[in-house]
């Protein structure tokens, strides 16, 4: 036994456990937009439909870090299924209020309670799957397969992300409003319930003392090596935020706004692709010089938006970003697995999973009264800003990386 080759990461997880956490991450692709959905249908006032988005977000982000903490200190297993069934609650709750008569402050109540007990699954399988990979593959591979694993699951992110709100407009049109809300409630139930009992879920850190506890000091979550990953996520979710209203509103002038998520797809898929392709680049090719290169790519897609006059043209520009968005979010990913604080990896997945929901949301507030008030050209200023946060934190990540963590490069 000792003698053969070391098992593959798909042998030591199986295949059901990549389905059921693909599967099991589309609730939370469909919330934001599906409770955007039913506000607009129910209660007649978009500002209040964005309100209510943003709730949701807030929700994750004040609630997110503390649910991944849980989630180290107890288990995944127990915090799962208990969020399970909290968050179907909360998505049956919140559509009885938003269809009763209670006042609109009741409503943003309600939302905010779907992302507080949203299930983290897409940090969690992050978390999870590093575990396995650190305690269980030899170490010559980790890396590698760290860089992989992170490639995959942005690219399973990338995936639910533009397939959701997609999912979200058939079953609104070809049901009802509220259908979407629903369905989702029984997906969480069903798929995050199985992705809460999968015995992969008893994956706990050999790093993790006997009571649970982390040998590893809270404070070490705060490291500027750290802060630093956390800041560019905030960039990347920033921009996902800026760039899809900005998008709506430009297609919205020219009498198609429900083409923006077909055309923010272009950018999705191409994401996607080139997230998984960074799992191939030769090791020479560093973390820290990939993370420059492709926020820098970025970068120049997004400074073209001020000359963007077609359909045509902004597909060409989505283009370029879907070309660096992904695999930067995967570089991202995958310093935040190596500079994780012993027995708190889903502490930090989910801390860089609010982040992105974080920036999303106030990019996509900010950029909706922008674009209302003075117009979509001021608009599609704001994605610029938001890619250069991203590209900057890279920069300031390649001085910490010379000084402190040479063993990643």
């Amino acid at each position: 036994m000792h003698d053969s080759a070391p098992p593959s990461l798909f042998r030591i997880a199986g295949l059901p456990y990549f389905i059921i956490a693909f599967v099991a991450r589309l609730p939370f692709a469909m919330m934001v937009v599906g409770v955007l959905t039913v506000v607009v249908s129910a209660r007649g006032s978009l500002s209040l439909g964005g309100l209510t988005s943003a709730a949701v977000g807030l929700g994750t982000a004040c609630f997110g870090p503390l649910l991944g903490a849980a989630a180290d200190r107890f288990g995944q297993r127990a915090v799962l299924v208990v969020l399970a069934v909290a968050n179907a609650t909360a998505l049956v709750g919140f559509t009885l209020v938003v269809y009763g008569t209670a006042a609109d402050a009741f409503v943003l109540l309600a939302a905010f309670g779907i992302g507080a007990t949203a299930p983290q699954v897409a940090p969690m399988s992050r978390s999870r799957l590093v575990t396995i990979i650190v305690d269980r593959m030899p170490e010559p591979t980790r890396q590698r397969t760290i860089s992989g694993t992170m490639a995959y699951e942005s690219a399973a992110d990338e995936t639910v992300f533009v397939f959701g709100p997609f999912l979200v407009g058939v079953l609104a049109s070809v049901i009802a409003p509220w259908a979407p809300l629903a369905i989702a409630a029984v997906l969480i139930v069903i798929f995050v319930g199985a992705f809460g009992l999968h015995p992969s879920a008893r994956a706990v850190s050999k790093h993790r003392n006997a009571d649970g506890s982390a040998p590893s000091a809270v404070s070490e979550l705060f490291r500027p090596q750290l802060l630093i990953v956390l800041i560019g996520t905030l960039g990347v979710g920033m921009f996902f935020g800026t760039m899809l209203t900005a998008l709506t509103s430009f297609m919205a002038d020219r009498g198609a706004a429900e083409q923006a998520g077909v055309l923010y797809g272009v950018m999705g898929v191409g994401s996607a692709i080139l997230a998984l392709g960074v799992a191939w680049l030769p090791p020479r090719f560093s973390m820290r010089a990939r993370w420059l290169v492709f926020a820098g790519i970025l970068l120049s897609g997004t400074l073209l938006l001020p000359f963007v006059d077609s359909p045509v043209s902004m597909m060409v520009a989505l283009g370029i970003m879907g070309a660096g968005i992904g695999p930067t979010l995967v570089t991202q990913y995958s310093f935040g697995a190596a500079r994780s604080p012993l027995g708190r990896s889903a502490t930090v997945m989910t801390m860089l999973g609010s982040a992105i929901v974080v920036g999303q949301s106030l990019g996509a507030a900010l950029t909706g009264q922008i674009a209302e008030s003075v117009g979509t050209s001021s608009a599609l200023v704001l994605p610029i800003i938001a890619a250069a946060v991203a590209f900057a934190a890279g920069i300031v990540n390649w001085r910490l990386s010379a000084i402190r963590v040479r063993r990643l490069d």
